[in-house]
């Protein structure tokens, strides 16, 4: 018996409702039509023949529809999702981060399977470039952008668009599995340290140094620090007498607060600068030669209940 293949593309194989087949892989740029397909640049997705999809509608899979894709020839894989299928018959096209991390060229083989992925809780990524740390709120930009990715793989480069700018990250770590689906998840997002990101030294004691002379060169000069050393302004415009003229002060002029060695807890001492009282003479005997004269008690204030008016 003779048997012969009148197809030049490869047949798909099933195997246990699993799609596997192989394809020759092209760059999006490659494809053909009149619209502009830079959307499948910015994402995690390929595009596929006609003939996939209906091998896969008579399949028992899964939905999202999630594939392996397999490298033979360099042992590399990563994993995306699908985005049409619309591809000519025995091609597929993928971004082109896609095939760099595969190590593919253009009309390369590549394997392509179906699987079934947990969903992710948590990943870990790397920004390959310092720049990266521009942005104002990168979880915000990478959330944005990972729309339109459908998985991760652990150890992938994968690309983002933000401002007309390619950011190239690369996933450090996946949870619960190295392979994870990202579709309609709650998954907690970590950056590590861009790849060639040096921290800036810190001169903390040249800082204190510089700012401990900054503060006594205030107190340093002729004349010193005197309150309201400022110029005044006079009513009628003149300028006679409105100028300061401050006196130097001499070391022995400053003055230090003394601690109050004898504080007790709740006691609270407030001290005034007064003049001293004049002691209180006592009561005696009239000296000799002093004036006596009497005091007259006003009539009229006899009855004041408010007090009693002295005169002289």
């Amino acid at each position: 018996m003779f048997s012969f293949n009148m197809f030049d593309h490869p047949i798909p194989r099933v195997f246990q409702n699993r799609f596997s087949t192989q394809y020759r892989c092209f760059s999006v740029s490659m494809l053909a039509g009149p619209n502009d397909r830079s959307d499948v640049e910015k994402g995690g997705k390929i595009i596929m023949p006609p003939s996939a999809l209906d091998q896969l509608s008579r399949l028992n899979i899964t939905y999202p529809m999630l594939f392996k894709l397999t490298n033979k020839n360099s042992d590399r894989m990563t994993h995306c999702g699908v985005l049409e299928f619309v591809a000519d018959e025995g091609i597929c096209y993928l971004p082109h981060w896609m095939m760099q991390n595969l190590l593919l060229e253009e009309g390369g083989l590549v394997q392509v399977e179906s699987v079934n992925l947990q969903v992710a809780t948590y990943s870990k990524f790397q920004p390959q470039s310092p720049d990266f740390l521009d942005i104002t709120n990168p979880k915000a930009v990478l959330e944005n952008a990972l729309r339109n990715f459908a998985c991760l793989t652990t150890g992938d480069v994968i690309a983002i668009n933000y401002n007309e700018k390619i950011y190239e990250l690369r996933v450090m770590e996946t949870k619960p599995d190295k392979a994870v689906s990202i579709i309609e998840c709650d998954m907690n997002v970590d950056f590590d340290a861009p790849l060639g990101y040096k921290e800036p030294e810190r001169q903390v004691q040249h800082e204190e140094s510089a700012e401990g002379e900054a503060d006594h060169s205030g107190y340093a000069g002729e004349l010193g620090f005197r309150a309201f050393s400022g110029s005044g302004n006079r009513l009628d415009g003149k300028k006679k007498g409105v100028e300061p003229s401050p006196s130097p002060i001499k070391p022995g002029d400053i003055k230090r607060g003394i601690p109050n060695y004898e504080f007790k807890l709740g006691k609270i001492t407030f001290i005034r600068n007064s003049r001293p009282l004049v002691k209180k003479v006592e009561e005696g005997p009239p000296l000799p030669g002093s004036l006596i004269v009497p005091l007259r008690l006003c009539g009229e204030c006899v009855g004041h209940s408010s007090g009693v008016t002295w005169q002289w």
